[in-house]
């Protein structure tokens, strides 16, 4: 049998496609310092595969991620993680125009992790949350508004795990989050109390995160809150789940495509 020989610039996109997969992205340098690689190597390769539609250069601050082509490598591709690239662009616009910070998040594990936020651009954060900041469940409006709308088993089990107290007043309260469709919490930090309003980003059935803005109650009272920022956050899940949905369609056209070409 005639042996074959590795191509070795495929193994190196491919190394370098799980470097970004294990990161919030990279830059050419940690990329190159991860791999033991030049830079000029790393450069050509990103660069490759930027080409090829599979990583996307952030010119925001230069780091590559992944884009949504990666999905036709895996039926596994997790759809949550992926919400972030659609979400991005929509969640920048909503801040600039509610100046207050504005996050997106989605379930990991037991907690919420934040894939994307504006805090680092908003002047009327209190606290800056980025990207990677997990947060509690029970504590969050995201998480509320998450456990709210998941599908009752798996709503079920992540409250057995947490060993959540007064089951049955906390059904009650997430029964009222799902009709009213956001959720609401409160916490003090730094002598400021600070309200997180939180709505769910829907696709069809499934939740796939909660957009959420924060704000100061001294300036911004809940009633005044929910008057001025629940219509624009819930137009914004909404476009951000057509975009998803769209996104989704057309690359479940060209994964068809690509199989029933000869």
């Amino acid at each position: 049998m005639e042996s074959t020989r590795p191509i070795r610039a495929l193994i190196r996109g491919l190394d370098a496609l799980t470097v970004l997969n294990l990161r919030d992205g990279a830059t050419v340098s940690e990329v190159a310092q991860e791999l033991h690689l030049p830079r000029t190597t790393v450069y050509r390769i990103l660069a490759t595969l930027c080409n090829a539609g599979f990583v996307v250069r952030d010119a925001a601050d230069d780091r590559y991620r992944l884009t949504i082509m990666v999905r036709g490598l895996s039926d596994g591709f997790d759809d949550e993680a992926w919400v972030t690239q659609i979400a991005k662009p929509s969640i920048y616009d909503l801040s600039r125009e509610l100046v207050w910070p504005v996050s997106i998040a989605t379930l990991s594990g037991f907690t919420m992790l934040v894939r994307e936020s504006t805090d680092h651009q908003s002047p009327l954060a209190i606290d800056r949350y980025p990207a990677g900041f997990r947060a509690p469940l029970l504590a969050t409006a995201a998480g509320r508004v998450y456990l709210a709308h998941c599908p009752a088993p798996r709503r079920e089990t992540l409250l057995e795990m947490l060993a959540a107290r007064a089951p049955a007043e906390l059904q009650r309260s997430l029964a009222q989050i799902k009709a009213a469709g956001y959720a609401t919490v409160t916490r003090t930090h730094r002598l400021v109390e600070e309200i997180g309003l939180s709505v769910p980003v829907l696709l069809h059935d499934r939740v796939l995160a909660g957009l959420t803005v924060r704000f100061a109650a001294s300036a911004v009272p809940l009633k005044s809150g929910l008057e001025r920022f629940l219509p624009k956050l819930q137009r914004c899940a909404g476009r951000i789940s057509t975009l998803f949905s769209e996104q989704q369609s057309s690359s479940h056209r060209l994964s068809d495509g690509v199989a029933a070409t000869p």
